[in-house]
């Protein structure tokens, strides 16, 4: 097509623009887009932005949308639309594009206001929102254009001038947005009171008795109460909902609230619009008195119904039974496969479930299809009633386009959804790109860091409107949620109580008669000798921070020198466990860090390169690619950590390293050493006769527990080198134990948990904290402890019901160990705080990256202050 002549009204590019988009008025999230499918002939992307900050409101101005008689996307007054930077258009570097939230392009934004935003969105400076403000016309359609910034009160002076300079804001308006912000952030820095108080050194009595005496009781979830029941639909609705009839297929006498549960998945596998005119939304899509859809979130109408999402989230509380649940929605939900995705460690228990849940003549034919025996046809697969399969094969599947991803299910469950949280992940890719009729996201925690948690799970289910793409949650949920704007609490509220079914163990209807759960905090003195060497890390990591603090930045410099300020904290958190985890472990590998750009990988290096990236792991360190926990990390010869689908993806497209720019091949990568049990471990600096101030704790109230007939007890860390300590000591003091960390497969974890429930001289269970606080039932023990604590307080809370759940018949006690005066007490304020804001949800703002480096560094600080 040759260029077209601009109208006179038409300054925008001077042709419909067909080349590749590379970047958007996001500009990481664009970054990620074109770095996972980058354009043929494409310029390549610079990765080395590993964090954002966080943006707010500058202002705004009126604006309009050109060149829309040349294409064909459709808007309405007060609609939602993206914007989309096009640096690669043929007619006009500076154009910014138009589309509305179903892809389809509007026009673009007019060249002489083009030319001033471009450059800021392209360097990262600030970010657009667009919405629809009059009816388009022929040339040309109304928009208002809202520019958001850095919160850094020096950065945001200089942009302002700037701003005020190319005459995109007022100074008038930045005046009135500036109170704005500094209000809103006033409202939600207020601290919680909640914090716990010491109560001194523990008595040296074994009993339990003196034990609880000298602890504080406390009620961890009821800090801050729960974010996601304050969205869904109420305790007194709940209890009025309709009751399924008993599945006569199921063995197993549903209690109330689960043929409640079942009737509601029942009725979301099939849901339907409201008539012409009713003031009832469904999946956020409502109908006026002429029967246009209109969504109420990015305000689009559509004449021919939008299509509605089968399926849902059911994130009832842990131990409420979502199994039993979803088993009976396969037994009566009609015929088809069903297939199950979930973690390796529960893949056994559903076919446990099925069969022991089932009649047997009505049973449907079980799957597990994993490892190197799965059927390699989809005509296989179909013959089975349900097919159940794990994450990492999922992935692999995808990747392969394998028999999971040929086949139309039923529908497709995801067991602890969370997983897939983050949308750009593998797992969350490979989810969202199978077909079924109906698919469903069971987990306790359907919200674990911030809202963006729930988008990816609206995007695996499907929704319709917008809403399902990144940049547009962000606009019209995640952003203003973060303002605290009543209309996208709104909003939420409505998806929540649409799509969310959420009861908890304490509610009068659920009545599960659980015995009572006490949690205790039990503060330890340190030893005279522990607490020495504890000040002289304590003023160490304060001087790295202090450090870190005062110098300026620098390319490649500030990660690293953040680096060492979370090593150091790491020791810190080990020492307040047992002093040797640390001994002489980061001599060596400073002198590497320290000396050394790129490391020839020979044994000795590579040794200490996974050492290395132990530190990254254990600190719960980000991707500064995708921006989450580590998941497959692997380290560089130029000692940076990333996910290893992420960097393998970067060596593709460019063969170097996103952080430092150094020459990069697969070869040059290093993966974590297999995690070892004790029986593996070699001798190591590990002082065998050496006891802590918390292992003896520990074995007190082991003593004392165990001196109750039957009692059981989990004890959970996060570091494996941890519990080879506490197995050792509990060699020495002769107990039986029974052991489940990540260098055990399924079969032997299977025989560990056996061991448990049915061995009654094994009274004691040494668990990893993240293998398991998921999927597991433990109700056979009665008492946890937890041996340290966890950033993220969702996850010690799902590790303790693997306990207190259905299914437990003795009161539970909870242990949770704090040294005095330490980093561990702070990590509790910091985990109430997070209780309390809800991982920070309302307080995230919406980009990958943004606000994180913010609220981690507000994290450290609390913690070495």
């Amino acid at each position: 097509m040759p260029p077209r002549k601009r109208a006179a009204d038409d300054s925008g590019p001077t042709h419909p623009a067909k080349a590749p988009r590379i970047t958007s008025s996001q500009p990481t999230a664009a970054k990620r887009e074109a770095f996972q499918n980058p354009p043929e002939g494409a310029e390549l992307i610079d990765l080395t932005q590993s964090e954002e900050e966080p943006l707010e409101l500058y202002g705004g101005f009126e604006s309009k949308i050109v060149g829309v008689r040349y294409y064909n996307g459709v808007v309405t007054v007060g609609e939602v639309v993206v914007s989309k930077r096009e640096p690669s258009n043929q007619y006009d570097a500076n154009a910014i594009r138009i589309d509305n939230v179903f892809g389809s392009q509007v026009g673009h934004i007019p060249r002489n206001v083009a030319s001033k935003l471009a450059p800021y969105m392209d360097a990262g400076d600030i970010d657009i929102e667009v919405v629809v403000s009059g009816p388009k016309q022929y040339y040309e359609c109304p928009v208002q254009i809202n520019i958001y910034g850095t919160t850094n009160p020096m950065g945001r002076l200089a942009l302002e001038d700037r701003l005020k300079k190319d005459k995109l804001v007022k100074a008038t308006q930045l005046k009135t947005t500036r109170k704005q912000n500094e209000l809103q952030r006033q409202a939600m820095g207020l601290k919680s009171d909640g914090s716990a108080v010491g109560l001194g050194a523990p008595a040296v009595e074994v009993t339990l008795e003196d034990l609880t005496k000298t602890s504080q009781s406390i009620n961890v979830r009821a800090t801050g109460g729960d974010f996601v029941q304050t969205l869904a639909i109420g305790e007194d609705q709940l209890s009025q909902m309709p009751l399924a009839e008993q599945p006569k297929s199921i063995k197993a006498k549903l209690l109330p609230y689960q043929l409640q549960g079942l009737a509601w998945l029942t009725a979301k596998e099939n849901p339907s619009f409201p008539p012409p005119g009713s003031p009832n939304s469904v999946q956020l899509w409502k109908r006026d008195v002429k029967g246009n859809y209109s969504n109420i979130g990015t305000n689009i109408t559509v004449a021919n119904a939008p299509s509605l999402l089968s399926g849902g989230i059911l994130a009832d509380d842990m131990g409420l039974g979502k199994t039993l649940q979803t088993i009976s929605l396969i037994m009566t939900g009609g015929p088809g496969t069903t297939l199950i995705v979930a973690p390796v460690s529960v893949m056994s228990n559903w076919e446990q479930q099925i069969q022991r849940h089932v009649h047997e003549k009505d049973a449907p034919k079980v799957l597990i299809y994993h490892g190197t025996t799965r059927q390699n046809t989809s005509k296989a697969l179909k013959e089975y009633g349900v097919v159940i399969t794990s994450y990492g094969t999922l992935s692999s599947e995808a990747a392969a386009k394998g028999p999971l991803s040929q086949i139309e299910w039923r529908r497709i469950v995801l067991d602890e959804g969370h997983t897939i949280r983050n949308a750009k992940t593998k797992a969350a890719l490979a989810a969202c790109s199978l077909k079924a009729q109906s698919r469903w996201v069971l987990t306790g925690t359907p919200i674990i860091n911030n809202i963006r948690d729930l988008h990816s799970l609206l995007k695996f289910l499907q929704i319709t409107g917008g809403i399902e793409q990144a940049d547009v949650f962000n606009m019209v949920i995640g952003r203003p949620l973060g303002l605290n704007e009543p209309r996208a609490v709104a909003l939420l509220q409505h998806l929540m109580k649409d799509l969310c079914l959420r009861r908890l163990k304490d509610m009068k209807f659920v009545d599960l008669r659980l015995p009572v759960k006490t949690e205790y905090i039990h503060r330890i003195t340190f030893w005279e000798d522990e607490k020495k060497k504890y000040e002289a890390l304590l003023s160490e990591a304060q001087g790295a921070l202090k450090e870190f603090q005062s110098r300026k930045k620098g390319p490649g410099a500030e990660k690293h020198r953040f680096q060492s300020v979370l090593e150091r904290l790491l020791r810190l958190r080990q020492t307040c466990n047992h002093w040797t985890l640390c001994k002489d472990r980061i001599t060596d590998l400073l002198r590497l860090l320290e000396n050394s750009d790129v490391v020839p990988l020979n044994a000795k290096n590579c040794a200490l390169l996974q050492q290395a990236l132990q530190l990254f792991i254990e600190s719960q360190e980000e991707c500064p690619v995708c921006f989450e926990a580590m998941k497959s990390p692997a380290i560089t010869h130029c000692k940076h950590v990333f996910c290893r689908p992420c960097i393998s993806k970067v060596i593709g497209i460019q063969g170097k390293c996103p952080m430092c720019r150094a020459g990069l091949s697969e070869d040059n990568l290093v993966e974590p050493a297999p995690e070892k049990g004790i029986e593996e471990e070699e001798q190591d600096n590990l002082d065998r006769e050496t006891k802590s101030s918390k292992t003896e704790a520990l074995l007190k109230i082991l003593q004392a527990t165990l001196k109750k007939n039957g009692s059981k007890v989990i004890i959970f860390s996060q570091w494996t080198s941890f519990l080879n300590v506490i197995q050792r000591q509990l060699d020495e003091a002769g107990y039986k134990y029974t052991r489940i960390d990540g260098s055990m497969n399924a079969t032997k974890r299977d025989a560990a948990i056996k061991a448990l429930d049915e061995d009654p001289n094994t009274r004691i269970m040494l668990a990893s904290l993240a293998v398991c606080s998921v999927g597991l039932n433990l109700v056979s023990a009665d008492t946890v402890v937890l041996a340290d604590s966890w950033w993220a307080p969702a996850i010690e809370d799902q590790a303790v019901d693997r306990v207190h759940r259905l299914g437990q018949t003795r009161e539970t006690t909870v242990w949770r160990l704090v040294m005095e005066g330490t980093v561990e007490e702070r990590v509790l304020d910091i985990q109430a705080e997070k209780r309390e804001l809800v991982g920070k949800a309302f307080q995230e703002k919406g980009k990958k990256g943004e606000k994180r480096k913010e609220t981690r560094m507000a994290d450290v600080i609390k913690l070495l202050a």
